[in-house]
């Protein structure tokens, strides 16, 4: 018997070169399982994705998802894109050993916690406030920066991850701190500013868009404070989970949100498409 991709719907273009297409996997002439094969406009035409690749319970264990993921990346090269991304949930422990195999490298993963029913205590001698409008205009600029830096290491082109962080900044926060649903605040340390936490929503609940310590008070336990305090926030917003994004290459923020209780919801993955 042969596993095959047959297109289930027609080709979506959208701007900046992105496509979607959703796919069934057949046996001969039997469906099987269905995925979504898309390459992601946000991070250019070059990158691919796979999304929802699933097998209905009769025929897993049998190597029809590695065959769909396969031919899926056939499908992607011949779009021309040279990188390819996979998002599997955290408890797809089948998900996690098919993308292990077929040479995927985990390079972030999504992670979230169940918040308290009481709002978690700071540190003595640590103050969180909300940021000022001139601390807001010092923010900004360095958040734009980071976010851009992050999307170019995930394989968009400098230009266009500049033009998409500014916009998202702008979009997210059209009314600086005082954006409703949005909380950016200032931790202080003996009345000195050291670090900085956003902390927004999504549709999962509460979220951490950005946490960063200033690089000279860095290694005194300001990040732990400031996920603290990011959650009096959410629990403040009346959300009973907290989520966040992580790259596995940051080991030291992993370590601290998992100590801190978060677990992972999600892995990313990805792969040079050769």
């Amino acid at each position: 018997m042969t596993t095959t991709l047959r297109p289930s719907g027609p080709l979506q273009q959208g701007a900046g070169g992105a496509r979607s297409r959703p796919y069934e996997i057949r046996v001969n002439s039997r469906r099987v399982g269905a995925l979504l094969i898309a390459s992601d406009g946000a991070f250019g035409p070059a990158v691919g994705e796979i999304r929802g690749l699933a097998v209905d319970p009769p025929d897993r264990g049998r190597g029809r998802a590695t065959v769909a993921a396969l031919a899926a990346e056939e499908v992607l090269r011949g779009w021309g894109c040279r990188r390819i991304r996979v998002s599997v949930p955290a408890a797809s422990s089948g998900g996690h050993r098919l993308a292990e195999a077929l040479g995927y490298t985990e390079y972030s993963r999504n992670m979230a916690k169940q918040l308290p029913a009481a709002p978690p205590a700071l540190p003595n001698g640590v103050l969180g406030r909300t940021m000022t409008a001139a601390e807001y205009g010092e923010w900004l600029p360095r958040a734009v920066e980071g976010y851009t830096e992050d999307m170019v290491s995930r394989g968009m082109p400098a230009e266009a991850a500049r033009a998409k962080s500014e916009a998202d900044h702008a979009g997210s926060l059209p009314e600086g701190p005082a954006t409703p649903g949005t909380h950016l605040l200032v931790l202080e340390a003996a009345g000195v500013p050291v670090g900085t936490v956003w902390v927004g929503r999504n549709d999962e609940g509460g979220y951490v868009y950005d946490v960063a310590v200033a690089e000279q008070h860095r290694g005194r336990g300001h990040g732990r404070t400031l996920m603290l305090l990011a959650e009096r926030a959410a629990l403040g917003a009346g959300e009973r989970t907290l989520g966040l994004h992580v790259f596995s290459g940051n080991v030291p923020a992993l370590r601290l949100y998992e100590s801190l209780g978060y677990r992972p919801t999600g892995l990313n993955y990805t792969k040079d498409l050769i």
